[in-house]
């Protein structure tokens, strides 16, 4: 299903995908695996492609029964492609002339990957040179807040009302307005359900936020991401912990206590903040994130010792980010943010950002 979004002349129809499609001229942003046959491989959400072009139209390339996406044609949206499958998405009825094309995923697919082989001209145009990386980078750690879980849902429950996957858009999350608001390229690295050490309700007790958060590719067991030498965040935002405290512990798990989760929950993070200073180095800012969940005085006064301590060893570019405002209205699926929630949130984390010595 492609559902048209423009105003006007936009149109966007599927046709088969075609095995001579030439190799593909795009700025990525986000986690991606490179295939032999010029296509790219990818599970986070919120991974997005961006071209220029000179024409009447455009296609665009996609591999992917699962996840739903958002087509931009000079920063105005053009359509929302649904599952699009194995297809060339073409919008066209464009005024012939350069424009630039930007597609963004929506949605989670840690099961499955998707493949985007670039964009393609329509007849008497060209692909043109892609737009340069941004200068400002943001990496955002999360898990269903920072993911977008289903934010444009409007209704908390969301059952009969096309899901959670078709009332999510990760384009539509604060972490993807606070980047736009600075000019920033960014990625998002979220995984619902998942926390630092402990997963909702103590699901999944094999794994948690830190088994995946090395890889390109979520569903590929040993698979490695290595930051290009283009990725260089100035910023890493962490939200990890509403799922370690959000629900009450059960029987079985390995934590006796809540003050055994909350040691073990500022051990792990500590050792993910010297994970991320081995990767990006001692210039980048790290904010250690919380908000109300489950018990939020514990999470809160566990990451604000997280940072205390972390200044005590001498690293003072970590800084604490507590956000709650009686605004929230969690009209999301499930209680989550809605998108009037992410645009707040993104306004406090504005302002937080506003207060770190940044020098952008």
């Amino acid at each position: 299903m492609v559902t048209a979004a423009a105003a006007g002349a936009a149109a966007a129809v599927a046709a088969p995908a075609r095995a001579s499609a030439p190799r593909p001229r795009f700025h990525t942003v986000g986690r991606v695996r490179e295939s032999a046959d010029g296509t790219v491989r990818y599970s986070w959400p919120g991974i997005s492609f961006e071209g220029r072009f000179r024409g009447t139209g455009v296609g665009l390339v996609l591999d992917d029964a699962v996840n739903d996406y958002d087509v931009r044609i000079d920063g105005a949206l053009a359509a929302t492609l649904v599952t699009p499958g194995r297809t060339v998405s073409r919008i066209g009825g464009l005024p012939d002339a350069e424009h630039t094309v930007r597609l963004v995923k929506r949605t989670e697919s840690a099961w499955a990957e998707g493949r985007f082989g670039g964009f393609v001209p329509a007849p008497g145009g060209a692909v043109l040179a892609p737009p340069a990386p941004r200068r400002r980078q943001i990496e955002f750690i999360g898990d269903s807040y920072t993911a977008g879980y289903g934010n444009v849902s409007g209704t908390r429950d969301c059952s009969g009302n096309g899901g959670v996957d078709r009332n999510s858009n990760a384009d539509l999350t604060f972490g993807a307005l606070t980047a736009r608001a600075h000019g920033a390229d960014h990625q998002l690295n979220a995984y619902s359900g998942l926390g630092m050490v402990r997963n909702y309700a103590g699901g999944r007790p094999e794994a948690d936020f830190r088994t995946f958060y090395g890889r390109a590719l979520l569903h590929v067991d040993g698979d490695v991401w290595r930051p290009p030498p283009t990725w260089r965040p100035q910023v890493v935002v962490v939200g990890l912990g509403i799922n370690d405290f959000s629900t009450p512990l059960g029987p079985g798990e390995r934590w006796s206590t809540a003050d055994a989760l909350a040691a073990d929950y500022e051990t792990a993070y500590h050792g993910f903040l010297d994970l991320l200073r081995a990767r990006y180095g001692s210039e980048t800012f790290l904010v250690v994130s919380a908000t109300p969940a489950g018990d939020g005085a514990l999470f809160a006064q566990v990451t604000r010792s997280v940072v205390e301590r972390r200044a005590l060893q001498g690293d003072r570019r970590v800084s604490h980010w507590y956000y709650d405002d009686p605004a929230l209205d969690r009209l999301g699926c499930d209680w989550h943010p809605s998108t009037a929630d992410h645009r707040i949130i993104s306004g406090h984390l504005d302002a937080h950002l506003a207060g770190l010595p940044l020098g952008w």
